[in-house]
């Protein structure tokens, strides 16, 4: 079985938020980290050189069988936008969120936003919140 390219390593995750060349990035991914360590009640760690997770666990894909250890939750402070991180199907798991959320793109695991002013942080709060509940789609819980 092939190993996940994507780990949780043991580099700094404030030297990673500081070392982003726009500020509003700086500011956004410093709010997301608080939201999603109070939502996750983890700490941070960084996941290869550019995405923060909270808690870990182990998938199984349906498809392959295949297991892999990933974030629970987390982001990604891209030069696009900021890419979060949530369980599940995100157009199955969070429909009505997303129509109440913002200025938002979505991928299957994926939610994408500018920065966070374009968003209802209590929103965004509450699909952080029940994507952690979603532990059935874990395998084990680490």
């Amino acid at each position: 079985m092939a190993d996940n390219k994507t780990k949780a390593t043991s580099a700094s995750v404030a030297d990673f938020i500081n070392s982003l060349p726009e500020e509003q990035k700086r500011k956004d991914s410093w709010q997301l980290l608080e939201v999603m360590q109070t939502a996750s009640g983890e700490e941070p760690k960084m996941w290869g050189s550019s995405l923060i997770g909270f808690g870990q666990v182990r998938l199984k894909s349906p498809n392959s069988g295949r297991e892999v250890d990933w974030l629970r939750i987390g982001f990604s402070p891209r030069k696009a936008n900021l890419s979060l991180y949530l369980s599940g199907d995100i157009h199955q798991q969070h429909a009505q969120a997303l129509q109440k959320l913002g200025k938002h793109k979505t991928g299957v695991g994926c939610l994408y936003i500018n920065k966070l002013a374009d968003v209802d942080l209590e929103i965004l709060k509450g699909m952080l919140e029940a994507s952690l509940r979603m532990d059935y789609f874990f395998k084990t819980s680490n």
